[in-house]
C-alpha cells in the first residue's frame, strides 16, 4: 500500500503536462509533483503511474516513490489561475503525488550517451506497458545525480480504456521506431532474457495491490476491485512472454544512426 499524505500548500503547476501536474508540499514536509483525479484523463491515468512505477521499481529501474495524497478542494480558493482552481475544486480526495527531483534536468538524446544494456532495459520495460510517450519528441527521461529516471507513464496501457477490446489492443505489436533510446542500439533481446522471468503472477500481484480501491470502483464489467486488478495482471503477465518479439521498427532506427 502507498503511504499517504496531505497536501497542504500548492506551489506552482508543471505546464509540461497535458494533465496539468502541480508542485505541492504535504504534511510530512516532502515535495510531490501532483497528479489529479480531476484533470481530463481521469483516474486511469493515475492508475497507470501506479502499476508502471511498481513494475519499473521492482525490475530496477530508477522511478520517483510515489505516495498519495488527500486533497482539500478550499486549497484552490486562493489561486488565481482559474484552470488550476478548477483543477483543485475537482480533485478532492485521493490524487497522487511523485517525489520532486530537485535540480533534475531533462534528457537530451544528443547531450547524454545511453549504453546497450539500460537502453534495451528501458525500452523492453516500456514495450510491456505500451507505453507511446517516451519519444524523442517528449522522452520522459530525467537525468539526477548522473542517472536515468523514468517518469510520467499515463499514456501506457492503452487497453485498460476499452476492456471488451483489451486483449486484442495488448497483443499488438509495439512500434520503436520514435523511441528516444532506438539509436543507442538497445540491447532488448538481453533484457527479456533478464527481466522477462522476474514478472510473475506474484510480482503483479503485489504491483497492483498499490492501487486504491477508489481508483478501481465501478469499472463496467468487473465485481470488485480485486477483479480488476487481476485483469490488469493477466495481461501483463501474458504481454511479459512474448512482447520482445513484437517490438518493431528498431532496424531502420538504429540503421539511421
Amino acid at each position: 500500500m502507498l503511504k499517504e499524505v496531505f497536501a497542504t500548500r500548492y506551489i506552482t503547476p508543471l505546464r509540461e503536462g497535458g494533465s496539468l501536474p502541480g508542485l505541492v508540499e504535504a504534511d510530512d514536509l516532502g515535495l510531490y509533483v501532483m497528479k489529479f483525479t480531476g484533470a481530463g484523463q481521469g483516474r486511469k491515468t493515475l492508475v497507470a503511474e501506479v502499476v508502471c512505477a511498481g513494475l519499473a521499481r521492482r525490475l530496477g529501474l530508477r522511478v520517483p516513490g510515489l505516495v498519495t495524497v488527500g486533497l482539500d478542494p478550499v486549497l484552490g480558493l486562493g489561486e488565481p489561475d482559474q484552470e488550476v482552481q478548477g483543477l483543485l475544486r475537482a480533485s478532492g480526495g485521493l490524487n497522487l503525488g511523485m517525489d520532486f527531483l530537485s535540480g533534475a534536468i531533462g534528457f537530451d538524446p544528443l547531450a547524454f550517451a545511453v549504453g546497450p544494456e539500460e537502453a534495451g532495459r528501458i525500452l523492453w520495460f516500456d514495450a510491456l506497458v505500451g507505453n507511446v510517450d517516451r519519444s524523442w519528441r517528449n522522452p520522459n527521461l530525467l537525468m539526477w545525480h548522473g542517472d536515468l529516471w523514468l517518469i510520467d507513464h499515463g499514456a501506457t496501457m492503452i487497453w485498460h480504456h476499452n476492456w471488451p477490446g483489451a486483449e486484442v489492443s495488448a497483443a499488438r505489436p509495439y512500434d520503436a521506431s520514435e523511441h528516444v533510446l532506438a539509436p543507442f542500439a538497445p540491447d532488448v533481446a538481453g533484457a527479456a532474457a533478464e527481466l522477462a522471468p522476474l514478472v510473475t503472477g506474484d510480482l503483479l500481484t503485489e504491483v497492483t495491490a498499490d492501487i486504491p480501491e477508489e481508483w478501481l470502483a465501478g469499472e463496467p464489467g468487473f465485481g470488485t476491485p480485486d477483479a480488476l486488478r487481476r485483469a490488469y495482471a493477466a495481461l501483463l503477465l501474458a504481454r511479459a512472454a512474448v512482447i520482445h518479439e513484437r517490438i518493431q521498427g528498431l532496424e531502420t532506427r538504429q540503421g539511421d544512426k
